[in-house]
């Protein structure tokens, strides 16, 4: 029974230990992912920013390709006035010439916003290509040497489940049974111990019969309030 003991006081510490070793192994992980969000971030930033160039771009593009249609229609109508016999039709092509010169004057200034809007957004679009470019250099930096370490980690996590696989092996199937499902039930912490009269599991004071009778080893005691399996530390 007491050899049972010190198997179940051994996993509890190597248990512990892979606990410890698995939240170092996530924190890299969580690490890697966090990186990876903050760059998709970055590159949906540039990416919004590109299709907004694009669209002004086009939009810059009808408007010139309308600036040439209406400077044609100038031109044509004033290669017209010399050849205009009657002063009624040379009133209405100088009217049209007018309001032709006039839509032709909104057009630019019209593709002159777009061109100021344009300036402005590939400025603030290079402005985050160098940024995205030495985030994404960084992250791919600090990627790898989490990577690296992981290599370590989960070396040393396969060497304390094999470890973990042997302890349980030579506990009886009930009492393993008993042990994975306190693991569970009690955040990781199976096997504690008891000092003064109490579980340091949950700190409540333990029948005095019993936490005597916990120095005999005579069976695998639990606490009544938490139900972790008990051990005493005698003095050497």
């Amino acid at each position: 029974m007491l050899k049972q003991l010190q198997l179940l006081r051994d996993l509890q510490v190597l248990d512990t230990e892979k606990k410890s070793v698995e939240k170092k192994r996530q924190a890299g992980l969580n690490e890697q992912q966090v990186l990876k969000s903050e760059l998709d971030r970055q590159q949906q930033m540039v990416d919004s920013l590109a299709g907004e160039i694009g669209k002004l771009d086009a939009e810059k593009t009808e408007l010139v390709n309308a600036m040439a249609l209406e400077k044609q229609n100038i031109e044509r109508s004033e290669g017209r006035l010399p050849q205009i016999k009657t002063q009624k039709e040379y009133v209405a092509v100088l009217k049209e010439v007018d309001t032709a010169k006039k839509l032709a004057k909104e057009l630019q200034l019209k593709i002159d916003a777009k061109n100021d809007a344009l300036t402005s957004l590939t400025a603030d679009k290079s402005e985050k290509d160098e940024e995205l470019a030495k985030s994404s250099e960084q992250a791919e930096s600090r990627c790898t040497e989490i990577d690296a370490s992981l290599v370590s980690v989960n070396d040393k996590l396969a060497e304390m489940q094999r470890q973990r696989d042997i302890l349980l092996e030579d506990l009886p199937k009930s009492l393993r049974k008993r042990y994975e499902l306190l693991m569970s039930r009690r955040a990781g912490v199976a096997v504690v111990e008891a000092s003064g009269g109490a579980c340091l599991g949950c700190h409540m004071h333990l029948p005095p019969q019993m936490f005597n009778s916990l120095f005999i080893v005579n069976e695998i005691q639990s606490c009544p309030h938490c139900n972790r399996l008990l051990y005493v530390t005698t003095p050497d």
